[in-house]
């Protein structure tokens, strides 16, 4: 396999852009990119678009990248549109990684973006349950209509499954909902630094705590939000980057795996591939970009990682071991709690943060000496587990 590179990177700021299109937000982020990487329209190769929920949420089925890039001067190219839950957009950047370790491409797009606020505010949730299994929810609920009944009054779809685990860990592991804000409160911290981001207020603990409860331990401020945005990467051969004087950073691998009920689960699945994927441990990490779709969720994915013991990520947030400055910094972006997670761009925006920090451009949120850098992005669930999950390391 060859060296894979990533040239470029671009974005949009997340946030509720209620009357833009996917098309607007994927122009910004493609144009922030390819000036970024120093390449034209004319050197790509191929392009990956991921997208999850377009069909329900815009009524755009089945070509959605075609459709975007309808006026980006990149008609003609091969286009494959990817759909993976949440993980759309890693997904997109795995298949792009593998077209240009192949040798297939020379340059290869990863473009993911989602346009999910909507003056129903019930369409973004009931798009959400579908990454759930509806045969399973028509089952539990005898409806006709899944996301109806995945959706209904009582019901929080994904935040029931991120409570229950809180639930379950703060039994096992003694973590306490202080501590979920605590990791709420970095997080928002972190999105107060970042220009991207859609929340760039700071919020302190007691805000966090304060704010409405959602389903037991989980507050609203603990919650990933709604919203639109799009992220590009440029992929490119070493050779490409080496010609061209690209300031790149090195993609060791994208890793991907499903989920498998009943065993272990993606994350402890996908790091063994991925660490030996770039020969490298989890003690070598310096800053990582993880899916805290609700705070709780980080504390359990920093063991599941292995970036500390079993039930020692309560002391990674006491002991300021993930903030600026600790031992591995986590979500320096703001995560998705705070940066924001249109669903179909959040695989791809990760790895934009952890490009930038590599290259050093975070301004204020920059970890000092970063070189390796890992981004964590899973989605949908199926049974125990989630359905994919992508693991990307990058160095410098």
């Amino acid at each position: 396999m060859n060296r894979v590179m990533i040239a470029g990177v671009g974005m949009t700021r997340f946030g509720k852009h209620m009357d833009a299109t996917i098309r607007g937000l994927v122009g910004e982020a493609l144009a922030e990119a390819l000036s970024d990487a120093g390449a034209s329209n004319e050197q790509v190769d191929s392009i990956f678009f991921g997208n999850a929920a377009a069909g329900l949420l815009t009524g755009q089925e089945m070509i959605p990248g075609q459709v975007a890039l309808r006026d980006s001067g990149l008609m003609g190219k091969p286009i494959i549109n990817v759909e993976n839950a949440c993980a759309s957009a890693s997904s997109a950047a795995h298949l792009a990684w593998l077209s240009v370790a192949s040798g297939q491409s020379e340059v290869a797009l990863a473009i993911g973006a989602e346009k999910m606020t909507n003056r129903d505010k019930s369409v973004p949730f009931k798009a959400l349950i579908s990454a759930m299994d509806l045969e399973q929810i028509k089952a539990e609920t005898g409806s006709d209509d899944p996301l109806e009944a995945g959706s209904a009054p009582g019901r929080s779809g994904f935040m029931d499954i991120y409570a229950g685990k809180a639930r379950k860990y703060m039994k096992e592991a003694g973590a306490t909902q202080e501590d979920f804000a605590r990791v709420a409160a970095k997080a928002h911290k972190f999105g107060s630094m970042n220009p991207k981001a859609q929340f760039q207020t700071p919020l302190s603990v007691e805000d966090i705590l304060g704010s409405r409860a959602i389903i037991d331990p989980l507050t609203l401020a603990m919650c990933s939000p709604i919203g639109d945005g799009a992220a590009v990467l440029v992929f490119t051969s070493e050779d490409f980057a080496t010609k061209h004087g690209c300031d790149a950073v090195t993609a060791e691998t994208i890793t991907l795996v499903s989920g498998l009920p009943g065993g272990p689960n993606c994350n402890t699945r996908a790091s063994d591939k991925a660490y030996n994927a770039a020969g490298i441990s989890p003690e070598d990490i310096d800053v990582v970009e993880l899916h805290d779709a609700a705070s709780p969720a980080e504390l359990m994915y920093v063991e599941e990682l292995g970036l500390c013991g079993k039930g020692e990520g309560i002391r990674m947030i006491r002991e300021g071991e993930m903030e600026l400055g600790g031992r591995v910094p986590v979500n320096t972006s703001g995560g998705l709690v705070a940066k924001g997670h249109p669903v179909g761009a959040t695989g791809c925006a990760q790895i934009v943060e952890l490009v930038d920090q590599l290259r050093g451009r975070c301004g204020a949120r920059q970890v000092d000496g970063a070189k390796v850098a890992l981004a964590q992005n899973g989605g949908g669930w199926i049974e125990d587990d989630t359905a994919v999950t992508t693991l990307s390391i990058l160095t410098r």
